[in-house]
């Protein structure tokens, strides 16, 4: 609660988090308002003991009660259970619904927005939103929640998919596993391509490096991405990119082992447009989305125009 940690790539099953509390405090409110929780399975984990308190210059409490009262300065370690099982408290979170019938949604997803608590993100997230939103998700194997079909980074805005029962869930990750949907992006890129389309083949894993960052790897996963030029202009390209996989950051990381990073992609060897414009994300947004719904088979397609923050990019700094 005094601080936001550094957004990670959530790989584990189960993740510690870390905290000390500002002010005497509840400890079932303290972990339940940081991790964005219920206070019931707040008070659960507690009684697990998942969560431990330790204080500089002090022996440990040893194991306490929910209700009790953390004094300032107090660390807390929260062992997380899976994420899938959490009861997460709905929160009121803004993004907009372009479609949405019972069995599923489209949302438009805003830059800046964290789909899924993770790790420095425990509160505020899409699921938070949708929950807030739509009281009867799921459930999804015993838990009330959203089903979360695909995810995009926080930097990313546009289009994601939705399911709101466990059978259409199912049938969509049967369709994403045979390639089935279809999911464009526009990209803004240092450079002028070569070639006006065709597709990067680069197998993705995790950076040797840095846990932060993915990269193309002789061990990763195999993954495609088809691209095509829609215009050039003062060294940057705008490019329409499909993904052919679906791997954690693919079309960054791609295009920044093409030698096209993104305009904003600071993490991938992008730059800012210049120095006096700081974008503050990543120009990269997932434009349209097409489907066949699970249910009536009536074959969907929904587009999401380019949000102003990027409008503004183009009409200033490319087209200037």
């Amino acid at each position: 609660m005094c601080g936001n940690s550094e957004e990670h790539i959530v790989e584990k099953i189960e993740n510690i988090e870390k905290f000390s509390a500002c002010a005497e405090q509840r400890l079932d409110v303290l972990v339940s308002r940081h991790l964005g929780i219920t206070r019931s399975f707040a008070q659960k984990l507690i009684r697990e003991g998942r969560v431990v308190l330790t204080r500089d210059n002090s022996a440990p409490p040893g194991k306490v009660k929910p209700s009790y009262k953390t004094p300032a300065g107090t660390n807390i370690s929260v062992s997380i259970p899976p994420l899938e099982t959490l009861d997460i408290e709905p929160e009121d979170v803004p993004f907009n619904v372009v479609h949405e019938d019972d069995y599923l949604l489209v949302v438009d997803k805003p830059a800046g927005l964290v789909v899924h608590p993770s790790p420095g993100h425990w509160k505020g997230t899409l699921v938070h939103g949708l929950l807030f939103r739509y009281p009867n998700l799921g459930p999804f194997n015993n838990v009330a929640r959203p089903g979360i079909v695909h995810r995009l980074d926080a930097g990313t805005s546009g289009l994601m998919l939705v399911a709101r029962e466990q059978k259409t869930m199912e049938m969509f990750q049967k369709a994403f596993a045979e390639r089935q949907i279809e999911k464009k992006y526009i990209a803004l890129a240092h450079g002028n391509f070569a070639r006006r389309e065709g597709i990067i083949e680069g197998s993705i894993g995790r950076h040797p490096q840095n846990r932060l960052k993915m990269a193309v790897v002789g061990d990763g996963r195999p993954s495609s991405t088809g691209y095509r030029v829609l215009w050039n202009r003062n060294e940057f390209s705008l490019v329409l990119c499909k993904l052919l996989t679906g791997r954690t950051h693919q079309i960054r990381v791609h295009m920044s082992a093409f030698g096209h990073p993104l305009a904003g992609d600071t993490l991938y060897g992008g730059k800012e447009i210049d120095k006096t414009h700081c974008l503050g994300r990543v120009f990269l947004h997932s434009w349209r989305l097409s489907f066949t719904h699970p249910v009536t088979g009536l074959d969907l397609s929904f587009t999401s125009h380019l949000p102003g923050e990027l409008r503004h990019v183009l009409s200033r700094y490319v087209f200037n």
